[in-house]
């Protein structure tokens, strides 16, 4: 009999490169994305964005932790509702409205006096398009972490590894370490009816190697997973080839 997956947790990153947000449940529709998940990003320097004929642009043309690793000091919060995003850094608060031209400036604003060093041009809040997310990956519509993969890190390291460094929307358990890598193709389903397909390996860049609450660079993830396996792949992307619910706690399991 095939394991049960636990999703132990559910997150979500409304502004690409800032704060993950716990979930308790969420509503995934055909052929989505994760809600609430990568709505907006902020623009270094020119990046070529167009939101009538929206193209995906790699993530270096965004402000992101791979190479701005002092966005994971900020601690950041995003009200649906309002489309209000509230910031605390190095001493500042800033509630910004991301659907006002004012409040996204405010934003520009913070972040130049927060990474001045960083920025290659002026930066600038950008909205994704309806049919589109800022991920790093064109078809990254929901991206798995499986925990014991984490685990398999934390024991080649030797010291513990936050999940959130790999900015996943599902975290769960029940698997062995890395066989969501073998898992291409294959459908899993929630309670709910929801059924997602495994489209891709998620390949791990320098993000990883950030302590998500201090901001630090310090380790380096993809080289110990090379080292351990050859590849510098953990986790997974998927499709949502059926909607429905899905909440933390739920178990899913692989039906095709």
């Amino acid at each position: 009999m095939t394991a049960l997956i636990h999703v132990s947790a559910l997150y979500r990153y409304p502004v690409k490169g800032l704060s993950p947000e716990r979930v308790d449940r969420v509503d995934l529709e055909t052929s989505g994305f994760f809600p609430g998940d990568r709505l907006y990003a902020v623009e270094n320097g020119p990046s070529g964005f167009n939101s009538v004929a929206y193209r995906h642009q790699p993530k270096t043309k965004y402000l992101m932790l791979m190479r701005d690793e002092a966005l994971a000091r900020l601690r950041t919060r995003y009200e649906d509702a309002t489309a209000t995003l509230h910031v605390e850094g190095d001493g500042e608060t800033l509630a910004a409205k991301l659907d006002k031209a004012e409040g996204r400036e405010a934003l520009e604003d913070f972040l130049r006096r927060f990474v001045p060093g960083a920025l290659k041009g002026e930066p600038k809040v950008l909205e994704a398009p309806p049919q589109h997310r800022f991920t790093d990956s064109p078809i990254g519509y929901v991206s798995l972490i499986n925990r014991a993969s984490v685990q398999m890190l934390e024991d080649e390291l030797g010291v513990p590894v936050n999940p959130l460094r790999f900015r996943g929307n599902l975290l769960v358990e029940g698997l062995a370490p890395f066989a969501e890598l073998d898992m291409l193709g294959q459908v899993i389903e929630a309670p709910s009816g929801l059924r997602f397909k495994v489209t891709k390996r998620t390949v791990r860049c320098a993000a990883t190697n950030v302590d998500p609450e201090t901001g630090a660079r310090d380790l380096d993830i993809p080289w110990t997973i090379d080292k351990r396996l050859g590849h510098r792949d953990l986790g997974v992307y998927m499709e949502i080839i059926a909607g429905g619910g899905l909440a933390a706690g739920d178990y899913l399991r692989v039906v095709g």
